[in-house]
């Protein structure tokens, strides 16, 4: 076995209920400043309740102007309202991008480097500030990764700033933040999740122990993730699906996403696709290209999902897992077409330069892609 290395969150409670947990998680750290990162949709769907009724026994603010997958003035803009304040414990209640802020001002308060620094050289982040996660998506996975994605509107395109730093304290797995979650949401939250078990699956960078991760989380969203998106009160499925998403979020920090979230990131920064979305219609796709590089750990993962395929032979198998991506996007009415988007097959220059700059995930696919390739895959999707 090779050496590798996996980092997790310190603390994770899972659970109908464990939201309660966060009064304990404040007295063990004896917080008395806390600061809530929100959103206006999470709060006013009552989600922020409970956690603003427990930080009220110590003074708290609450941040929920953010904005869906923001970019870097916005995260700057948050950095400069907090200012100097003193801050002992950092909440994050929402989708990947609350979450994401949260881990960005947990390094960033307090710090004699800026936002912009970090995308330049992320390995100088340190934390500062502890960090509660608590998603309310059964997709992102960051909730337990040590990314956190950024906008940059002048590039057209998005960066993820990565360094283990940022790997949440405490993370809150809680069903009832998902219980009313619209079945669009669970259909483009649960793919990005599925997106990243598959591709941390098949990546170069890949080791024994994401691998672990991310075949159950395959096994856990591919059997409950069409369940939670047609039945609203099964809160099995849509429990089976956010520890899914987590095993995701824990499989990145062991090995990495590839070109299926390298080529989404220019739809989301230019287009404003939502990144589960994007990622969707580029999934099947993307992974039907890397398949003759890629079949044996496909067929692996099937072995892993559908052991009743064991007989197949690998070529099978890696196909079965192919159709069965398909078949989730088609079963959860996701668009599959970038035309209804509005991009255009004059944007595919745009595209191809811009896909092909995310070496930071590039790399990681098991199949060098060349220009040609990806604008390939881009008008596939066309």
């Amino acid at each position: 076995m090779k050496q590798c290395q996996l980092t997790v969150p310190s603390v994770i409670h899972a659970g109908q209920g464990c939201i309660n947990q966060i009064s304990e998680i404040i007295n063990i750290e004896q917080a008395k400043n806390i600061l809530i990162f929100t959103d206006k949709g999470v709060r006013g769907a009552g989600l922020c309740e409970t956690v603003e009724k427990i930080c009220a026994t110590v003074s708290y603010k609450v941040i929920d102007d953010l904005t869906a997958e923001p970019a870097v003035a916005d995260i700057e803009r948050v950095i400069a309202e907090i200012g100097e304040a003193k801050i002992d414990l950092i909440i994050g209640v929402g989708g990947g991008s609350v979450m994401d802020a949260s881990k960005l001002a947990s390094i960033i308060v307090g710090a004699d480097y800026t936002l912009r620094d970090l995308l330049k050289d992320s390995s100088i982040a340190k934390k500062h500030i502890k960090t509660i996660m608590v998603p309310t998506t059964c997709g992102t996975g960051s909730e337990a990764t040590c990314n956190a994605i950024v906008a940059i509107p002048e590039q057209e395109s998005k960066q993820g700033i990565v360094n283990n730093c940022m790997i949440p304290d405490y993370v809150i797995l809680d069903v009832n933040m998902i219980a009313k979650l619209p079945p669009k949401i669970i259909a483009s939250t649960g793919v990005d999740a599925l997106a990243h078990v598959v591709e941390c699956f098949t990546s170069k960078k890949a080791t024994v122990l994401s691998d672990t991760y991310a075949k159950e989380g395959a096994r856990k969203i591919f059997h409950n993730i069409r369940k939670a998106y047609n039945n609203a009160d099964d809160m099995e499925a849509k429990s089976e699906m956010m520890v899914g998403a987590f095993y995701g979020g824990v499989a990145i920090t062991g090995s990495g996403t590839t070109a299926v979230h390298a080529l989404s990131y220019p739809l989301g920064g230019k287009y404003h696709i939502a990144h589960g979305v994007s990622n969707a219609i580029l999934f099947a796709h993307v992974m039907a290209f890397n398949k003759d590089a890629c079949a044996d750990r496909l067929a692996q993962l099937c072995d892993a999902v559908y052991p009743e395929l064991s007989s197949k032979s690998i070529d099978e198998k890696a196909e079965h897992i192919i159709s069965e991506i398909a078949e989730v996007v088609k079963a959860t009415n996701i668009p599959i077409s970038l035309k209804e988007f509005g991009v255009k097959d004059s944007d595919l220059d745009f595209l191809v330069q811009a896909g092909s700059q995310q070496t930071r995930l590039l790399v990681n696919n098991c199949k060098k892609l060349s220009l040609d390739d990806i604008r390939y895959i881009y008008k596939k999707v066309m």
